[in-house]
């Protein structure tokens, strides 16, 4: 078969990422399905992978938070290779991996926290040297009070208003729910130090797009990933991203939801 100028840019584009890992997929399905490897690598990374808005680690992020978000364990394999060839370290895959468990559950982030130790072990036996990266220190027991404050104060660094909101709305009806979001969620997970948080609002945009069944909470961690500084264009190229790791209909959603979210900030 003819290899188009795609498929040309897609195939440097999957060893610059994955390496190996990438290259052993596309050999386990070359003769059973060429066609599912020429549209992966013509679509997925000579177009999509391929865009500017996003560094390389950025991509990295997006795809294994939506792929842990879907319980995809072979594939987070690959990309669990992808992310350390990129510059991710170990402590930062790690951190991805906890935070998932604020979105996609703790048996999904226990699938994942599995298949990375098999990676790395696999990488270690190979020869490879990843970054272990700075570990966050074990912290001392707090009180509820301290946790509570702690979380507060991170979620009030993506939206100062948010905080007042949630105690408002749930105050009568479910106050535990801000209590868990907030002593849980951003205490114990958001605030950690081993992840920059815009890697973290990367991956958290990617999860709940993902899902796709929670546009309230999609837009407010939109808005909030522009707040801290992550750009329209960067937020776009993650929605395009989604086409290749969750299926258009996600990446739609996505892509109008930020869209409401431009406009509701004019």
């Amino acid at each position: 078969m003819e290899k188009s100028e795609r498929f040309a840019r897609g195939l440097k584009k999957l060893q610059e990422i994955d390496g190996e890992a990438g290259q052993k997929v596309i050999d386990h399905f070359d003769s059973f399905s060429p066609e599912l490897v020429r549209l992966t690598i013509e679509y997925s990374f000579g177009e999509v992978y391929s865009l500017t808005s996003l560094a390389n680690k950025s991509k990295e992020v997006v795809a294994l938070a939506s792929l842990i978000a879907q319980g995809a364990v072979a594939q987070q394999k690959v990309h669990f290779n992808g992310a350390l060839n990129v510059g991710c370290s170990v402590a930062e895959v790690k951190e991805l991996i906890l935070q998932m468990s604020v979105y996609a559950g703790f048996p999904r982030c226990i699938n994942a926290m599995n298949a990375f130790m098999e990676v790395v072990q696999e990488r270690r036996k190979q020869g490879y040297t990843d970054a272990p990266g700075a570990t966050a220190p074990d912290e001392k027991k707090t009180e509820t009070a301290d946790r509570y404050r702690k979380g507060a104060e991170a979620l009030s660094y993506l939206d100062a208003l948010q905080v007042e909101r949630m105690e408002t709305y749930y105050k009568d009806f479910a106050p535990e729910i801000v209590q868990y979001t907030l002593e849980y969620g951003f205490a114990d997970i958001h605030s950690r130090p081993g992840l920059d948080k815009v890697y973290r609002q990367l991956a958290t945009v990617s999860a709940i797009a993902t899902l796709g069944n929670a546009t309230p909470q999609l837009k407010f961690h939109l808005n909030a990933a522009l707040n801290i500084g992550i750009t329209p264009l960067e937020l776009k190229e993650a929605m395009l991203l989604m086409t290749v790791y969750a299926g258009f209909p996600a990446a739609l959603n996505g892509m109008n939801a930020l869209k409401e979210v431009l406009a509701e900030r004019k």
